[in-house]
């Protein structure tokens, strides 16, 4: 009886070849984007599509990633800046409507760029936000614009999830 030899080392590395040119002709399949978290505002006075409050309840995709009471102390941050900038802008608005008719609209500027302003200011919690936890743990917060109707803009908190880079997959 003839016995089978084991095959040579050379068989092994051709066949190790063939099966990394045949898995980088393949496309390697990316990870799908999740949708992102939308945070609507709840508060009771909304300025040039800004609103005074944000809701604070902890969304269920969110387990396992980010604590509840971090996400609560990043909300309560959020919430403390638009409550300061939205009681001054509505003091504003009052009296630019009281003026409009004697300035022909100019009294409404200020109220324009404290909303820009707070816009601003909201920002730069958020960034702060990202830089100090949420990129760590592969969120990235960000402000976006939602149609509440046809016309009307609304400003909503948008939370990302940001794609794992696939450290494997071939160049």
């Amino acid at each position: 009886m003839a016995s089978a030899a084991p095959p040579s080392r050379a068989s092994y590395e051709s066949d190790e070849i063939e099966q990394m040119s045949s898995a980088s002709s393949e496309e390697v399949p990316l990870t799908l984007k999740k949708e992102p978290i939308v945070i609507k505002g709840i508060g009771h006075i909304t300025l040039f599509g800004l609103n005074s409050r944000f809701d604070t309840e902890f969304p269920q995709t969110l387990i396992g990633r980010v604590a509840p009471e971090e996400l609560s102390a990043t909300l309560k941050r959020i919430n403390l800046v638009l409550k300061r900038h939205v009681e001054v802008s509505g003091r504003w608005l009052a009296c630019g409507l009281l003026l409009c008719c004697c300035s022909l609209g100019c009294s409404l500027w200020p109220v324009i760029c404290l909303n820009r302003r707070a816009i601003s200011a909201l920002e730069k919690t958020l960034d702060y936000e990202n830089h100090h936890l949420y990129h760590k743990l592969g969120l990235h917060w960000s402000l976006g614009r939602s149609n509440a109707d046809s016309r009307l803009t609304e400003y909503v908190l948008l939370l990302d999830f940001i794609p794992k880079i696939p450290l494997l997959a071939p160049d």
